[in-house]
């Protein structure tokens, strides 16, 4: 799979056929459910740049995938202050915040033109409580969810800039990986200044722990693209063992 298939226009596809299946619908499914899933998901919708999703405080009236481009999900801390809290690219569901309530709990915007698959709740709703595997999948995604606001507490609270830093580049390339893309080479369609809130930085830290990282050699960053030249420097950064890491075919 390419980055150029991964940003294309997205047209009405089957899930049965789409080749990002793998990362949001369950396995296992059979032709019959895989049908029904089919049948109540609306194929396309397209946001541009900044465009809401949804917002925080919103009924929840659909659960989506992202097909193509990425997004950022926010929240207002107790100051009112913005709080970005994750970054989802293709194959990432989005809505599940608000299963619990059926109210968001978090604002969504697309960071680039971006298209998703939406299926309403109501329908999604009908689906689980008839199919075991679809339930269990969905609960999964909630836990790994609830994992992954765990692990922000650690980092914001734990580490170290760099050591935050080098831990969100390792995310990404995780990520890149999954999608089959290079794991060591790619761009970022967030902004300094987002990931910069993401990690509880200012800018002008994150400016300086890149210039620093580029110049032990672990990274090349020209604009937005971020090679990765030292892999074990990286993940040592961010205490991760390096086998941990390099058990995947690295893709280049």
């Amino acid at each position: 799979m390419s980055e150029q298939l991964l940003n294309s226009p997205v047209k009405n596809i089957s899930c049965r056929i789409c080749r990002l299946s793998y990362l949001c619908v369950p396995h296992g499914l059979s032709k019959k459910e895989l049908e029904q899933l089919d049948s109540v998901t609306k194929k396309k919708r397209k946001l541009e740049k900044n465009d809401f999703l949804y917002k925080d405080g919103e009924a929840v009236t659909s659960i989506y995938a992202v097909r193509s481009g990425s997004f950022k999900t926010i929240t207002n801390n107790q100051g009112g202050e913005e709080q970005i809290t994750g970054f989802q690219m293709p194959g990432h569901l989005l809505g599940l915040d608000g299963l619990g309530n059926n109210i968001h709990t978090c604002s969504t915007t697309a960071l680039e033109t971006s298209t998703v698959c939406e299926i309403p709740i109501d329908e999604f709703d009908r689906l689980c409580t008839g199919n075991k595997s679809l339930h269990r999948h969905t609960l999964r995604l909630m836990g790994k969810e609830l994992y992954h606001e765990s692990q922000m507490l650690l980092i914001l609270g734990k580490m170290t800039g760099d050591e935050r830093f080098a831990t969100f580049l390792l995310e990404l390339s995780n990520q890149h990986q999954e999608r089959g893309l290079s794991a060591i080479e790619f761009n970022l369609t967030m902004q300094r200044r987002d990931i910069a809130n993401y990690l509880g930085l200012s800018v002008e830290a994150l400016s300086r722990l890149i210039s620093k990282l580029q110049d032990r050699g672990i990274l090349d960053v020209k604009h937005r693209n971020i090679k990765i030249l030292n892999w074990d420097l990286l993940c040592k950064l961010a205490h991760v063992r390096q086998e941990q890491q390099m058990f995947r075919k690295v893709s280049v």
